[in-house]
């Protein structure tokens, strides 16, 4: 690290004027072979975007030349905003004749050339493309006589890709595909590419959730390597394992899930103690004991960062043998298990905890559904199948409720949005779209891993050990300032939005609940807040209201996870040493921002399968008419929410007996001859008209 430090140091002099390589080198008194390594860390820094080359071949700091670095967001319509490296710094608006060939994802450096003010953002243009990310691009082939184009999948690369004929590959009009780029664009210049494979065509079996797989470049199949240091796991565990731990196995575990799931990560105990106080256990599968650093198995999980859930499929971080056998906490079988016992009085406070190295062997494999129903509604069937653990479970939903009322006292933010759940047949065809509660079953669990997740942050943190947050850092003032001034139309107002608390927020949350803004306050107040990452630094947890905060409850999912039980077991064996403390302090910021970054992909890459799933079910409801609700107001139209949560445009040129537009002061729709108004919330007539699976969206238009 020493010489690059210098580097940035002499760099960062008031005085530092850009210099050549070789005058450089001779300030730092190099020669022959120290001059090439020397020449090479130059290189590397300014492939990073450190430094930067100048046309003059003179090297200089990019912080100290007016320059920023980061990623590319595209748009549409050819402009786009860089989100700077650095978190510190607002985005940067790219105007589309400033992109210079840059696309979607690229990591740029960018020159300042106007400063904002007036809440307007800065404005910057592309100087340096330092990596491309779109080597390969998804879309949807059309030919033409001599040559073919592929319109990307995804909308914010705002090029067609030109395909010349001899690139073409057997192509035909309305097949999905993957073009590799050949050249890149220029000014007024789109992209080159040639075919490299066809995914069939649009509306095929299986193509659609194909096509999004390889948009988002995700992994279809474990490396062979991979696959063979799984199958030789062992899938019992040995005698001399179990003691050396704590044995738990007769304590009444069992794991609470939903219907389909394969990967359990978590289970639970619950004991009521002599002084009243309740013994929590949280036991989450040891799968730092099978994957071992720098593995095969565990290179792989960390490149993936997380499991993806893709509605009929899951693509996991780590092989079924791992995921849905050894470390799954199935019941009736012997699991290793890193467990939490954590000691709660009557108001929530955890008054002492215990981190140990167990051995669990599950009671049972519960259901959301059937303990939700037991708790809820005293079902007699569920009651019937949960009664070895149904007085377990009566403690449980007590102590929710406790922990509950604690986050709530001290302000956590309780989004509750309706869930989409939908359902396909075995074509994978959507048959059904429902709307899915969160209930006891559920909301239970999630208190329990809140609770441990925050426990173990904290532990960790006094312990003063390099660690891996969860964090949600305080919003941004000028986001909220701009929401107030929204919510004003409504009659509401958020008080103090230079230093909000989060109380302030979750009370706003409580006075919309069952409003008819509701759902659209929720969604506006949730994207001016900035989104959880990971970080190797604590900070809070605004959005819960939490000091400490960290993922520790799924790591057969979740690379973070695995990476802190690691941390953890080292701690609790006194094994962290100095030397293996500094190795995590030099990692963990590199794995958190991979870890961040891979999470949002899946986070996008389920989102688009929804949204084409949903697209699909309504394209064989075109002409259904259907009572929904205005859910949000644009310059183009509104959108109508129906109760089963699809959501759907309707567009201006939809509106025949009028001409209408959007007044932003008012906050309404109103026609211009009728002054026929369209507010927030209303409950209207629609028809369904339009669904396009290219696009993922649906259109309406309103019933007389």
């Amino acid at each position: 690290m020493g010489i690059r430090r210098n580097i940035i140091n002499f760099m960062e002099d008031k005085v530092y004027k850009p210099m050549l390589k070789e005058e450089l080198a001779i300030k730092f008194g190099l020669e022959g072979k120290e001059m090439e390594a020397f020449y090479k860390v130059l290189e590397d820094m300014e492939k990073e975007g450190t430094i930067i080359k100048t046309r003059n071949e003179r090297y200089g700091l990019v912080d100290k030349m007016n320059l920023v670095v980061g990623r590319l967001e595209g748009n549409e319509k050819g402009f786009g905003f860089l989100v700077p490296d650095d978190k510190t710094k607002e985005d940067v608006f790219i105007p589309t004749e400033d992109m210079n060939g840059a696309i979607h994802g690229d990591k740029v450096i960018v020159k300042i050339v106007s400063s904002g003010g007036d809440g307007k953002k800065e404005e910057g243009e592309v100087i340096r493309i330092l990596e491309r990310a779109n080597e390969t691009i998804v879309g949807t082939f059309e030919s033409s006589k001599n040559f073919g184009f592929v319109v990307p999948d995804d909308s914010r690369i705002a090029y067609d890709i030109f395909i010349p004929k001899a690139d073409i590959n057997g192509a035909k009009t309305n097949q999905k595909v993957v073009v590799e780029i050949t050249r890149w664009p220029e000014k007024r210049r789109n992209p080159e590419g040639k075919v490299t494979e066809i995914l069939g065509f649009v509306g095929e079996k299986g193509t659609d959730i194909l096509s999004i797989i390889k948009q988002f470049k995700l992994p279809e199949e474990f490396p062979q390597k991979v696959q063979d240091q799984a199958s030789t796991i062992e899938s019992t565990i040995k005698e001399e394992e179990i003691k050396n731990r704590v044995d738990l196995r007769d304590l009444n575990t069992f794991t609470i899930d939903g219907a389909d799931a394969k990967d359990l990560d978590d289970a639970v105990s619950i004991e009521i103690l002599d002084n009243g106080n309740y013994r929590l256990g949280v036991h989450i599968a040891d799968v730092s004991h099978y994957v071992k650093e720098r593995s095969s198995l565990d290179k792989e999980a960390y490149k993936r960062g997380n499991s993806v859930y893709l509605i009929d499929r899951v693509i996991p971080m780590l092989p079924k043998e791992l995921s849905n056998g050894i470390c799954s906490l199935n019941p009736n079988v012997d699991r290793l298990t890193l467990s939490v016992f954590m000691e709660i009085d009557k108001n929530g406070g955890v008054v002492d905890h215990e981190i140990v190295e167990g051995v669990i062997r599950s009671k049972a494999r519960l259901v959301y559904d059937d303990v939700s129903n037991l708790l809820e509604d005293d079902d007699l069937e569920a009651a019937k199948k949960l009664k070895d653990v149904s007085h377990d479970l009566k403690i449980m939903e007590e102590l929710c409720k406790i922990l509950y009322a604690k986050r709530e006292r001290r302000g956590s933010i309780d989004f509750d949005f309706p869930e989409a759940k939908i359902i396909l047949d075995d074509d994978g065809i959507p048959v059904d779209i429902e709307k899915e509660d969160r209930r006891i079953g559920n909301r239970m669990i999630e208190e329990f891993m809140l609770v441990c997740n925050e426990t173990i942050a904290e532990h960790m943190y006094w312990a003063e050990m390099p660690f891996l947050y969860r964090i949600h850092e305080n919003p941004d003032t000028e986001k909220l300032n701009d929401f107030n001034k929204f919510i004003h139309n409504f009659g509401y107002a958020i008080k103090g939005a230079q230093e909000v608390h989060p109380k302030e927020l979750q009370r706003l949350t409580q006075e919309v609940k069952g409003k008819k803004e509701e759902t659209l306050i929720n969604t506006l107040l949730l994207r001016s807040l900035k989104k959880a990452r990971y970080s190797s630094e604590e900070d809070i947890h605004f959005g819960l209201a939490a000091k400490y905060y960290c993922h520790f409850t799924s790591p057969i999912r979740r690379y973070p996870d695995l990476q802190i039980h690691r941390i953890i077991k080292l701690y609790i064996n006194g094994k962290l040493s100095h030397s293996e403390q500094e190795k995590l302090d030099r990692i963990l910021p590199e794995v958190a921002d991979h870890t961040s970054i891979t999470e949002r992909t899946a986070e996008e890459a389920e989102r688009e399968v929804d949204d084409l799933k949903i697209a699909e079910y309504m394209s064989k409801r075109i002409g259904n008419e259907y009572e929904g609700m205005i859910s949000s107001l644009t310059h183009f139209g509104m959108f109508v929410q129906l109760d089963n949560t699809v959501e759907g445009l309707v567009h201006f040129s939809n509106m025949i007996d009028d001409y209408y537009k959007f007044d932003e002061e008012k906050y309404y729709i109103i026609g211009e001859h009728t002054n026929k108004i369209y507010r927030l919330g209303d409950t209207i007539k629609i028809k369904v008209v339009g669904a396009d699976l290219v696009k993922r969206t649906v259109d309406f238009m309103i019933l007389p």
